[in-house]
């Protein structure tokens, strides 16, 4: 162990400072922690709140004789970000042991560094090691290890089934759609030509998330092949899973009589939108009921298409302002026409539900916009994936990795949903609340950093006081 002593210490310091900025080709300052000496790379950032420059500092290694040393000698540690996420990994921890008895702890730890650090597969290993856990957990995160858990877990569909099977238990309302990541990779082998919900047609893999309304998580993903369509992906998920006394609530690329009709008949509640163009809306409707929602008003009406399917028409007040002045604004730079705005006012503002409940306006219109969490996980697990899609070479091992990234989304959602039940949505985000919780950080392990006080108010603040010693 080499170590910093006697009078050579303040030499030893600017020597090794001015060798590694050099190296670097970055700032670099030096912490004192117990009785070692640490490097961190020092730059400031804009606080958009306080309006002036903050400092930031990004931990490099302990400084020794020969310089920084980056290796296993690490002492210092990532505590409250950690253990947050690990409390969290915990409560489906029985699930994956008992479905991946030999993977488990890789799957936790793969799901840990997504949520926490956001890396590439490369990178696994080194952030995991930054982690108090790792100290604690027997994960294995080296890049050969990964590739062959991903391929091991992927191949293995039925345990992914009897995972997602438990999560699911008892939850009546179903938020799903698919989603696509591109591919122009050649060793992708589950890409395949496919169209996009913008009629693009690309070499992509698909995938099918369902999210819990009744828990507020993701509850299942299955990766499928680029040219499956929405509608085929829908009734292989009603083969697989039991979804009788749920209510599914879908996107427009899934609208259609048939799956409806379908739906119906195996005694599977459902809501989806239909597009403005589709021959089942009639927008002549008489819009004789009303309510508000989030602050809009909403005027809306409903009729029966046929036996025991309904259909429910919505105007927001405020999108047919907003709709309307648009489409003016186009005719005025003669991108449209003014015969085209005749035709198209009846729909300004109209939002078409197509769904088999019988029930109240506002419940069913509130249901729908719950979709809106499930675009959220959409947008957070595609940024996650289009990181790694070289890694991504066979079958097994884009299922094995779905599903790991799955584990994650599972996290940060329930992060997220800590932040709303204390209604603080628009003051912090889960990014935020990781960052400032991995200022409190643990000295090989056992003593524990001062924590700041910032750190203490947003824990306060969260209901999170046992997380912090």
């Amino acid at each position: 162990m080499y170590t910093l002593i006697g009078y050579t210490f303040g030499r030893l310091i600017k020597d090794v400072l001015k060798n590694e900025r050099a190296k670097r080709g970055i700032p670099i300052e030096v912490k004192k922690i117990g009785g070692n000496y640490f490097a961190y790379k020092s730059t400031t950032v804009w606080d958009k709140e306080k309006k002036k420059r903050k400092k930031v500092s990004v931990y490099i290694g302990r400084i020794i004789e020969n310089g920084i040393d980056q290796g296993s000698s690490r002492s210092i540690f990532e505590y409250g970000n950690a253990r947050l996420v690990w409390e969290i990994l915990e409560e489906v921890m029985p699930y994956l042991k008992r479905s991946f008895p030999d993977d488990y702890n890789e799957i936790m730890a793969m799901a840990a560094v997504r949520v926490i650090h956001h890396v590439p597969i490369r990178l696994m290993k080194s952030s995991w090691e930054k982690l108090y856990v790792s100290q604690k957990v027997d994960a294995s995160l080296s890049p050969n290890t990964v590739s062959e858990k991903l391929k091991r877990i992927g191949s293995d569909y039925t345990a992914q089934a009897e995972f997602f099977m438990r999560l699911m238990k008892d939850s009546k309302y179903l938020i799903f759609d698919l989603s696509s990541i591109f591919s122009r990779s050649e060793n992708l082998n589950m890409a395949e030509k496919g169209y996009n919900k913008d009629d693009l047609y690309l070499k992509q893999v698909n995938f099918l998330l369902m999210f819990s309304h009744d828990r507020k998580v993701p509850v299942m993903i299955k990766a499928l092949p680029g040219s499956v369509r929405d509608v085929k992906a829908i009734k292989d998920v009603m083969d697989e899973y039991d979804l009788k006394g749920c209510t599914l609530i879908m996107d427009r690329g899934l609208a259609s009589i048939e799956l409806a009709r379908e739906l119906n008949s195996n005694g599977i509640a459902f809501v989806f939108p239909l597009r403005r163009n589709s021959l089942m809306i009639d927008y002549s409707m008489k819009l004789e009921l009303s309510f508000m929602y989030r602050d809009r008003g909403i005027n809306c009406g409903r009729k029966k298409v046929e036996e025991g399917i309904f259909l429910y028409i919505y105007e927001d007040t405020k999108l047919r302002y907003e709709e309307e002045t648009n489409f003016i604004s186009m005719v005025e730079n003669k991108e449209k026409r003014r015969d085209e705005l005749e035709q198209e006012r009846i729909k300004f503002g109209k939002i078409s539900l197509l769904s088999n409940i019988d029930s109240d306006p506002k419940r069913v219109y509130g249901l729908w916009k719950e979709r809106e969490k499930v675009e959220q996980a959409f947008d957070a697990m595609k940024n996650e994936l289009e990181n790694d899609k070289s890694y991504l070479s066979d079958y097994d091992a884009v299922r094995g990795y779905f599903f790991v990234s799955f584990i994650s989304l599972y996290v940060y959602f329930r992060i997220l949903e800590i932040i709303r039940e204390k209604r603080l949505t628009g003051k912090v985000s889960v990014n935020e609340v990781l960052f400032e919780l991995s200022k409190v950080y643990t000295i090989n392990s056992k003593k524990l950093s001062t924590v700041p006080a910032g750190v203490i108010r947003l824990v306060n603040e969260l209901g999170l006081n046992g997380l912090i010693p």
